[in-house]
């Protein structure tokens, strides 16, 4: 599993979630807490927007706590919104193509999770994405051919629908394949405006999500684990949940995913 931190509202130092704070992005990367694996050394990314409509990026390979350009990248860079993600592979290679987040024209997508049994159908998933976002699959992970079905249909339009669509049909052709667990999806998306994120399990182990509105920074911290011991000062997301965050408000609604196959 991953750990992975956003961030929207006033123009906040990136250092302010990655670096600074006691339990900060940087060392979940070493001791997370809330996830099946402390270790999350298999890269690492970052996507931010700030004067431009579409975001910047940079991801590498190496282990979040061992690069010092990401330190030094996160004590300089303000942003207004931004998605900071460490990996630990589920099983696609290590390589700066499979690290999140991922982005396609104004959106970044980044995921903890896993599909189950992805290896067995990554050629029938990689099917799913429509010609024209194909050329933005570069790497081979589920999460970046979950992102690129999204979009497929129709991110822009109704991101919860698109999402509900894709998740249920990746859980559908994992149940298929009979490889457990079929859906885990701990997720957070931007276009640059709003944030969202989901939280959702096909069983009963849905990835950690929690909020929190920052008085003191205004605006909205989301992560997969807080980056402080304050926990009071979480809010946890419920397990099937679509979460919508603008510059003042926090909506949250159920999630359920829509299953494809019947509606094609």
């Amino acid at each position: 599993m991953c750990r992975w931190a956003a961030w929207l509202g006033q123009p906040l130092f990136l250092s302010e979630m990655l670096t600074a704070p006691s339990h900060s992005l940087i060392h979940q990367s070493r001791e997370a807490s809330k996830c099946k694996t402390a270790i999350n050394a298999d890269g690492f990314g970052l996507a931010w927007y700030d004067q431009r409509p579409t975001p910047g990026l940079y991801r590498d390979v190496y282990p979040a706590w061992s690069d010092p350009n990401l330190r030094s990248l996160a004590e300089q860079v303000r942003a207004r919104l931004f998605l900071a993600h460490v990996r630990a592979s589920t099983g696609a290679a290590t390589s700066r193509n499979n690290c999140h987040p991922f982005v396609h024209g104004r959106w970044a997508f980044m995921h903890n999770g896993q599909v189950g049994g992805f290896e067995q159908f990554r050629k029938e998933a990689d099917m799913l994405i429509p010609a024209p976002l194909y050329g933005d699959r570069k790497g081979a992970s589920d999460s970046e051919a979950l992102f690129l079905v999204a979009c497929g249909f129709g991110l822009d339009a109704d991101p919860q629908g698109a999402v509900a669509r894709s998740v249920g049909l990746f859980e559908e052709i994992s149940r298929t394949a009979g490889i457990g667990p079929h859906m885990r999806v701990g997720a957070a998306f931007s276009d640059g405006q709003t944030l969202y994120a989901v939280r959702y399990a096909s069983d009963d182990r849905a990835p950690s999500l929690f909020y929190q509105w920052n008085a003191q920074w205004q605006g909205w911290s989301v992560v997969s684990e807080p980056f402080d011991t304050d926990l009071s000062a979480w809010t946890e997301v419920p397990k099937g949940s679509f979460c919508r965050f603008t510059a003042t408000d926090c909506d949250i609604v159920p999630f359920q995913p829509e299953g494809q196959r019947r509606a094609a």
